[in-house]
């Protein structure tokens, strides 16, 4: 299922993939809460507009990887975001089936996120989030998983902030437009009360 978030003529666009990896969600157990997580911080975060292209699979490695792929060589997604199954229960396999649809491995994403995370609880190094790249022919994505509950994954993405909003603890997304950059993404802008992109100074754009 696509939706178009924002739709703005003569502005870059980026397609975003989010991905809820669960295997109860998936069946209809109960409603899932990732992807609707996701779509509400990035319409908070993003001033460049954008579609998600959204995918609710089971923790199956296999079905996770081929899900990952489609999202980068068939639908195109400049970034993708996975919510789910990274734990080290047997079921948990996000991280190895995003590795297996990577094409180089970005390993200072899941390191931030554990310190984001171990701010709050201890089982924090329990977690096994990874970032990679998939890169093909004529396009590049960035894939990131994210955690699982709604409050960890904002916390993760927008980092961690004093009572007068000044930052304690970079979050990770402050690292993604860039790296879209360099990878021949489109140039994202955010909404720096939320999260503000950093980039050098010669990669700035005047803002639209």
């Amino acid at each position: 299922m696509k939706i178009t978030m924002i739709n703005t003529e003569n502005l870059e666009q980026i397609r975003i993939g989010l991905v809820s990896i669960s295997d109860r969600a998936s069946s209809g157990v109960y409603e899932d809460q990732g992807i609707p997580a996701l779509e509400k911080w990035l319409t908070s975060a993003l001033r460049t507009p954008f579609t998600c292209v959204n995918r609710l699979i089971a923790d199956e490695q296999l079905v996770i990887t081929a899900t990952l792929i489609e999202l980068v060589d068939v639908e195109r997604c400049d970034l993708v975001l996975t919510t789910g199954g990274t734990g080290p229960s047997r079921r948990d396999v996000t991280p190895e089936a995003t590795l297996a649809a990577g094409t180089r491995e970005m390993p200072g994403f899941g390191e931030q996120m554990r310190q984001i995370s171990l701010k709050f609880v201890p089982t924090a190094i329990l977690s096994r989030q990874v970032g990679a790249l998939r890169e093909i022919e004529n396009h590049s994505a960035l894939i990131i998983n994210l955690p699982g509950q709604p409050k960890a994954i904002a916390e993760t993405l927008e980092g961690l902030k004093d009572t007068d909003g000044k930052i304690i603890t970079s979050g990770i997304f402050a690292a993604v437009p860039y790296c879209i950059d360099l990878i021949g993404g489109p140039y994202i802008e955010t909404n720096d009360a939320v999260v503000k992109a950093f980039r050098p100074k010669s990669a700035i754009r005047p803002k639209s």
